[in-house]
């Protein structure tokens, strides 16, 4: 079993040289985020994550989450973990300061999250959650609300969750059925919700539960939801805790994967009703869960980054000490480890070349996130919300349907040895699986990036980033490095591809939303994998400037051109197949009638 060690040197050069942190720095509100500031949040979150997540990794998807009586209790050793994760303050990273968080941008909390996920998933989708809660209640809660539950979910004192699903309604929130009838200052909500990651467990003394639901007079469908705080232990004005609420725990999957995760069945109301407090306005609930939902859809594909990480490490390491035949063309002699069998190279450099473009990519979209947010001048805060909305369902299908394959790939390197558990190699696969799942399946994104993203504005924060990504064309005819320039033809073909399949998206959609959407999680792989070609690009010009200036470590920036390269010959020719597939293939999409199937 290999150790997990967080990319240092890549998740410096993607923040520093690919999206900015000068940028960042440069706006008021991040003005005391600085390089050195930076690099020391790393370098303590990568010992965490070595030291504490990583090594109950194996042992959590082994033994699991229990449930007894309504009660869950957590991996063993998962709960003195988590209050060393509280006591070392990293649940706050990006909390506002006035409710004790340390308020750094979302482009350092990115690769320290993905460290935590890369360590260990199971463990680290209890925060993310956390987070998810705090950037609902930021944004809608009241005043006294967020007085009373901000400063122990900044902590991690108390976790969060989301409870969105019923039996019944699945992605269909139109159909939710839980309740929730007005009392005085509060509502009693009764009512079931599935699959509640972290609905109930032992690491904290609170949790504190969004929960959708309907009130009596509310109107059908999505504009008759309401959002609704359901503390597991309701809370008294001084922050104490008071009676148990009426929510339990009344079962938890057995899954695929993330074993150490308990995914809840919680039930409201078995008794006289759990107690819940109306957040913002009725009926506007789901506007406002949204807000959780696009936090927890750029976290979801960062999972993807980071399990794509760890299968890469893992398989890396494999190949570097599984002693298995001879060098081609050598019939005597030592046999040699399969790292030196140019299939084997092949396949390590897909992996590592899509992790890459992966991560380049999802800290491109949080660059934009804290410019969106911190950034002084009203044009841009806009323009980079813009960016954000386009990028988040591309971050979210792309990088997690890229970690299934990934991880797949790493199965492969193993052999048949990929296949038995006890090598570990299948266990990031089995993780991977979800991630395209929850938070919005892949068509689900897809649906959301062709028809609100790109239909509905007519294509023009996809044009402007295409106009964005056809500016290094220069750059690579002018570079004098053989392995740089040789990145031009391919990413100017696949950006080509991209722009004629964007056209169509944008002449189709308002004629034919159904053709459209017969081919939507096409072009989102398209618009993914040439954006990842893109940024590799950009990173492989950088990398040849600091060859150039003698700066750095030298076999590094060696490794990242050869990898761009890789990536531009090997995935960017994919892009003119999805282009195909989108322009000509949504007929064929729709051509069978349900009987026929």
């Amino acid at each position: 079993m290999s150790t997990y060690a967080a990319p240092l040197k890549d998740m410096q050069f993607v923040i520093r040289e690919l999206v900015g942190l000068d940028d960042i720095t440069a706006m008021p509100d991040c003005a005391e985020v600085t390089v050195d500031v930076v690099d020391a949040v790393l370098e303590e979150a990568s010992k965490f994550a070595a030291e504490v997540l990583d090594p109950l990794n194996r042992g959590g998807d082994q033994q699991g989450a229990r449930l007894a009586d309504g009660k869950v209790t957590s991996s063993r050793g998962f709960k003195e973990a988590y209050q060393q994760f509280v006591t070392g303050g990293w649940n706050g990273l990006s909390g506002r300061a006035e409710y004790g968080g340390q308020g750094l941008p979302h482009v350092v909390a990115m690769p320290v999250a993905e460290m935590w996920n890369s360590a260990n998933l199971a463990f680290s989708l209890c925060p993310m959650l956390t987070s998810g809660v705090l950037e609902a209640l930021t944004l809608r809660g009241s005043p006294a609300q967020q007085q009373l539950y901000m400063p122990r979910l900044t902590s991690g004192e108390w976790c969060g969750t989301m409870n969105l699903t019923e039996p019944q309604a699945g992605s269909d929130l139109s159909a939710v059925r839980t309740r929730a009838v007005p009392e005085g200052d509060h509502y009693r909500i009764r009512g079931t919700k599935i699959f509640i990651t972290w609905g109930e467990h032992d690491m904290a003394e609170n949790i504190i539960h969004l929960v959708l639901a309907r009130t009596p007079d509310a109107p059908e469908g999505v504009k008759g939801i309401s959002l609704f705080i359901v503390p597991k232990f309701l809370v008294n004005p001084d922050g104490s805790l008071g009676a148990p609420n009426d929510v339990k725990c009344v079962s938890i999957e057995h899954k695929l994967g993330i074993h150490a995760s308990p995914t809840c069945v919680l039930s409201y109301g078995d008794g006289k009703g759990a107690i819940g407090y109306l957040v913002g306005e009725e009926n506007r609930g789901l506007e406002y869960m949204f807000i959780m939902m696009n936090h927890a859809r750029l976290g979801v594909g960062l999972e993807g980054v980071a399990l794509a990480e760890r299968a890469y490490q893992h398989a890396r390491e494999y190949a570097r000490t599984r002693v298995q035949g001879r060098a081609i063309g050598q019939k005597s002699g030592d046999r040699v480890t399969i790292i030196h069998h140019p299939d084997v190279k092949r396949m390590l450099l897909s992996m590592k070349a899509q992790t890459e473009a992966m991560r380049a990519l999802a800290y491109t979209a949080s660059a934009a996130l804290d410019k969106s947010r911190h950034h002084p001048d009203d044009k841009e805060r806009r323009r980079n919300q813009a960016l954000v909305d386009f990028l988040i369902p591309i971050v979210k299908g792309w990088c997690t349907e890229s970690s299934i394959e990934v991880a797949s790939t790493g199965v492969q390197i193993h052999g048949g040895m990929g296949f038995v558990e006890e090598t570990g190699a299948a266990q990031y696969l089995r993780d991977a699986r979800i991630t395209t799942i929850y938070e919005g399946t892949t068509g689900i994104q897809a649906a959301d990036l062709v028809g609100r993203k790109v239909g509905f504005e007519k294509g023009a924060t996809a044009f402007t980033v295409l106009d964005e990504m056809r500016k290094i064309d220069g750059e690579l005819a002018r570079s004098k490095n053989a392995d740089v320039a040789a990145q031009r033809d391919n990413l100017e073909r696949a950006v080509d591809a991209l722009n004629g399949a964007t056209q169509w998206v944008v002449a189709t959609f308002p004629k034919d939303p159904d053709a459209a959407a017969a081919v939507s999680v096409p072009y989102l792989k398209l618009c993914g994998t040439v954006a990842g070609g893109w940024l590799m690009a950009r990173a492989a010009l950088v990398a040849e400037s600091k060859l150039a200036a003698g700066e750095g470590d030298a076999d590094f920036y060696r490794a990242k051109i050869a990898t761009a390269r890789f990536y531009a010959e090997h995935i960017l020719p994919q892009a003119n197949g999805l282009a195909s597939e989108v322009v000509n293939g949504a007929a064929s999409v729709l051509a069978l009638a349900e009987a026929q199937f």
